[in-house]
């Protein structure tokens, strides 16, 4: 099977591109998609720092490296939560607001271009496709009942 005939290399072909060129437009205020990332998945009310990382698909250690570099950047703070003291919330302060609003744009102008360019049929074949890939993936484990080509 060619790279080109597999799900896979389009996947992380799409994804590459969509990564790349949203680090282009991070790179201009000093960012990166990843900060962006942790940026718009911060409630207004502060996130435990240990609900980040699974709600993003995120590894903790690439999460606490990350929170470091945006605490240096004054993009975030960590606080103890008011009513359980064992539990640290992540909050944005003023500059991370501004600088999560600058993403947000950037996502939904993304969205935007993408929707003006594919029929709304052919997306919404998309996202079910990879809805289902999704499932798959979740069922533990997803090669067990394969053999490989000899």
């Amino acid at each position: 099977m060619k790279p080109e005939e597999t799900v896979d290399f389009h996947i992380r072909w799409t994804w590459a591109k969509i990564s790349k060129a949203y680090n282009a437009e991070a790179a201009k205020s000093g960012g990166t998609m990843a900060i962006g990332y942790v940026l718009l998945n911060i409630d207004k009310e502060g996130t435990p720092s240990t609900k980040l990382g699974p709600k993003m698909g995120m590894e903790p250690t690439s999460l606490t490296r990350i929170l470091k570099s945006m605490e240096a950047m004054e993009l975030i703070v960590r606080k103890p939560d008011k009513h359980d003291k064992r539990v640290v919330k992540v909050h944005l302060t003023s500059k991370g607001k501004k600088t999560r609003d600058l993403s947000r744009n950037v996502v939904i102008r993304f969205n935007e271009q993408l929707r003006k360019s594919i029929p709304v049929n052919k997306l919404k074949t998309f996202f079910e496709v990879m809805q289902e890939i999704n499932e798959l993936l979740e069922k533990s484990p997803f090669f067990e009942n394969t053999t490989p080509n000899k």
